[in-house]
């Protein structure tokens, strides 16, 4: 037997008001005035993959990593972006467009966000800025920057999986153990 599942619906009908929701990606900010019925708490950025024109050190450290190396996150964005656009455009860069008011609308609406990463990430420095960004703007950022581990490392081993999920746990709820 075949079902199928409807797409017609709105997202804010899949929630009643007494829930709670967290999204992720920076889009969410865009989407926050079509939920009114949804009370958006924060926003959760596992390496969020951000670039630039200018190479940053992580990039330079890392740009033969053996999992996502320079040069197949250059191809990522000449995919991606548009026709005749550099990294410095703004779905690459926290800094391009209007990504400075994304965040001052984080602080209005008083988000938290979670920015979590690994130092062998080349990415790392990319969310380091944004977490330094959103905190220059007066958004309530949690930052969990590990020494140990690379893009995708929850996915290989499952302490780091263990980890992340409790990390996500705390921030969503501070007084859960």
């Amino acid at each position: 037997m075949m079902s199928f599942v409807n797409i017609n619906y709105k997202f804010e009908d899949l929630f009643d008001e007494s829930e709670f929701c967290f999204l992720a990606g920076l889009r969410a900010v865009e989407e926050v005035n079509d939920l009114d019925r949804v009370k958006i708490q924060g926003l959760i950025l596992r390496q969020p993959f951000f670039g630039g024109v200018q190479r940053t050190e992580s990039e330079l450290r890392l740009a033969n990593n053996r999992l996502i190396p320079l040069c197949v996150t250059d191809s990522m964005w000449e995919l991606a972006l548009p026709t005749g656009a550099d990294r410095d455009h703004e779905y690459c860069s926290v800094r391009a467009g209007n990504g400075v008011q994304k965040f001052e609308k984080m602080r209005e609406l008083g988000w938290r966000v979670l920015v979590s990463g690994n130092n062998g990430d080349l990415l790392v420095d990319r969310y380091k800025e944004l977490a330094q960004l959103m905190e220059e703007k007066g958004v309530k950022v949690v930052k969990d920057f590990q020494e140990e581990g690379f893009h995708g490392v929850e996915l290989f081993d499952p302490l780091k999986a263990s980890q992340f999920i409790d990390l996500v746990k705390h921030f969503i709820n501070p007084n859960c153990v």
